[in-house]
């Protein structure tokens, strides 16, 4: 089961960017059935999941038509930062992007590009926070949740708008670790941890602020 992850350290990763002190409930991304769609293949791969914090009151607050240019911005910059580390974007709801890393490259875990990834997201989104809280009134920030192993790639959704997505009970920890995240900070798993050792790496490598909590 999922839950039993959390049996040992989660570690966390934190910038300096604007807090959002209500708690923001996990919302489960990539899971189905495949024999509804056309299973692709299984791989291991990093599964990393962000989400907006503080997303429900910018909607109560501004117009939808200016939710709908906020969100673009704000899709645009993980969409460019996942990119730019070697992931892929496998979906995209409300105000959350799951994206992999390493799915097309078995020899390697994807943990380091992950979490250089999600670090880089922390870091390019606070002074955009910032501008917007300057702006609009309205307190955001990200939270991320990271976790590593078995996915499977499947061809699923309604007749005429089929996407290739992550299955699996991989994408279902990224999602509650993304969950339990608050405004700038990201938690990724042991599995996530043991890899980045595994590599030489280390959990703390070049973070400043990571800590197990």
């Amino acid at each position: 089961m999922a839950a039993l992850i959390f049996d040992s350290p989660v570690f966390t990763h934190v910038s300096n960017g604007p807090s959002d002190k209500g708690r923001h409930q996990p919302r489960p991304m990539g899971t189905g059935d495949t024999s509804a769609g056309k299973l692709i293949e299984t791989t291991h791969a990093a599964v990393l999941y962000a989400d907006m914090r503080g997303y429900t009151g910018l909607a109560e607050q501004l117009p939808p038509a200016r939710v709908v240019s906020l969100l673009d911005e704000f899709f645009t910059i993980l969409g460019r930062i996942i990119v730019r580390f070697g992931g892929q974007v496998f979906h995209v709801a409300g105000d959350g992007m799951m994206a992999g890393f390493g799915v097309r490259d078995p020899s390697r875990s994807g943990a380091r590009a992950a979490l250089a990834a999600g670090d880089a997201m922390l870091q390019r989104f606070a002074p955009v926070a910032t501008r917007w809280r300057d702006e609009f009134e309205v307190v955001t920030g990200i939270g991320i949740g990271l976790h590593l192993g078995e996915v499977a790639l499947g061809f699923l959704g309604p007749p005429g708008k089929k996407a290739i997505t992550l299955i699996g009970d991989t994408a279902n920890v990224a999602a509650r670790l993304c969950g339990r995240a608050r405004a700038g900070e990201m938690l990724f798993s042991c599995a996530v941890a043991a890899a980045l050792v595994a590599a030489g790496d280390g959990p703390g490598t070049g973070q400043q602020n990571t800590r197990a909590q």
